[in-house]
């Protein structure tokens, strides 16, 4: 069917608006706006059937939505007025009636029903532009920083603020202290319990009263100006164990930010001045989404220094082969007793890269380095969990084996590290 015939048929269902007439036949011709196919293909029509048509009659497909296209982009630049964004995406809402008409129109001109442009696309690209235009922005149809959705049944937009995200590394400088938020068990996290104050948690709701992203989240919620923030780690250590040197990679993520260019020196200083010696922060850096993936889920190995002590003295002899069995060694572990409630049972197997250690003087204790694969339980690694873990140092040695600190030394990728450049704003 040629375009001509195409025109003329659309033209004789009623008043038909340029751009409707347009999109009919978007796929025959490039470099034009479907305004500009409908103009030309209504000049095309008068001219060849001597015919008039009215420019103010209402399209009775769009009912008039392709003439507001520039009052959308206001409205919609008006919606995210107070908000920081480089990128954007706009979507709407096409009422059901638009949609038939759309429909309608395609096959009174004997076209298939997807034939050259839907309103919806049409509508998106053509508001889109002029929200660009307007907010100097560019569009993203992966992770835009806002997403509106135009409804044409209500004249609203709504808005739609994806998170920002702030990557870097923490030390934990004090024991005691979770990576994240831990609600009383005893009262659920309420405070109560039949009707008084509980004693697990002396009301608080929480079974510590710091933890690490207590003090370090609240600090870039209010520097993005932001509805909430979760933290994100890399794995988490002991509560009673210290994180040092490299530190633990984390994002925090925050919710509908109105600020996302903020300064993460700063950002960096006001943490650690909040936390107040407890826990520092380093390398802060703006982060995409796909960093919160690439912490929770990226393999890690890791190095820990533990210091233990001995039921009996332990010769150097017997202390160094069993070091030497361990290093290099596969470790198999059941789920260890103290997790076991809250982690499902079964057996892991866990490579020991590298382990190293010095014997206290008499033999009573030593304090060990061990390197090992991600998922490795260090502590049963040393004390053996009543048998749970072989081998350990506890089977090698004969003897009991009590951990009284652990400190995490290192935590970095396995196959590549965590300040891969992709993962970054």
């Amino acid at each position: 069917m040629d375009v001509l015939s195409v025109a003329r048929d659309a033209l004789a269902t009623g008043p038909v608006c340029d751009p409707c007439l347009g999109r009919l036949v978007a796929d025959r011709s490039f470099g034009l706006t479907n305004r500009e196919r409908g103009r030309g293909l209504r000049v095309a029509v008068a001219l060849a059937d001597d015919a008039d048509f009215d420019p103010d009659e209402e399209c009775w497909v769009c009912e008039g939505e392709c003439e507001r296209y520039d009052w959308w982009a206001e409205t919609a630049a008006a919606a995210v007025q107070g908000y920081d964004f480089d990128t954007y995406q706009v979507g709407a809402r096409v009422p059901p009636l638009v949609e038939e008409n759309d429909r309608l129109l395609r096959e009174d001109v004997g076209l298939d029903p997807e034939a050259g442009e839907l309103l919806k696309s049409e509508f998106n690209r053509e508001v889109g532009k002029r929200f660009g235009a307007e907010t100097d922005t560019e569009v993203d149809f992966e992770r835009p920083h806002v997403m509106l959705t135009c409804d044409l049944a209500t004249d609203e937009v709504e808005v739609q603020v994806n998170s920002a995200f702030v990557y870097g590394r923490y030390r934990k400088l004090e024991r005691d202290i979770p990576q994240t938020e831990w609600p009383c068990r005893d009262c659920n996290g309420t405070g109560r319990q039949r009707d008084e104050v509980c004693p697990g948690c002396d009301g608080t709701g929480y079974r510590y009263d710091e933890s690490v992203e207590q003090l370090t989240a609240p600090v870039v919620r209010e520097a993005m100006d932001g509805a909430d923030a979760t933290f994100h780690g890399a794995g988490r250590e002991d509560v009673d164990a210290l994180m040092l040197g490299t530190g633990r990679p984390f994002v925090i993520e925050v919710d509908e930010p109105r600020r996302r260019d903020v300064d993460t020196e700063k950002l960096e200083a006001d943490i650690n001045d909040f936390a107040d010696g407890k826990v520092e922060v380093e390398g802060l850096r703006l982060a995409t989404h796909r960093m919160v993936e690439r912490v929770k889920e990226h393999p890690a190995s890791k190095t820990y220094r533990l210091e233990v002590t001995f039921d009996v003295p332990v010769d150097r002899a017997s202390f160094e082969g069993a070091l030497r069995d361990l290093d290099g060694a596969t470790i198999s572990q059941d789920t260890p007793q103290r997790v076991d409630h809250r982690r499902a049972s079964k057996t892991r197997t866990r490579e020991v890269y590298a382990i190293d250690g010095d014997l206290d003087a008499g033999g009573h204790g030593a304090t060990l380095e061990v390197h090992g694969e991600g998922g490795l339980y260090v502590k049963e690694l040393a004390h053996g969990d009543e048998g749970r873990t072989e081998p350990s140092l506890a089977t090698l040695l004969g003897i009991e084996v009590t951990v009284t600190a652990l400190d995490v030394l290192a935590v970095e990728g396995e196959d590549e590290p965590f300040e891969d450049e992709a993962f970054f704003v």
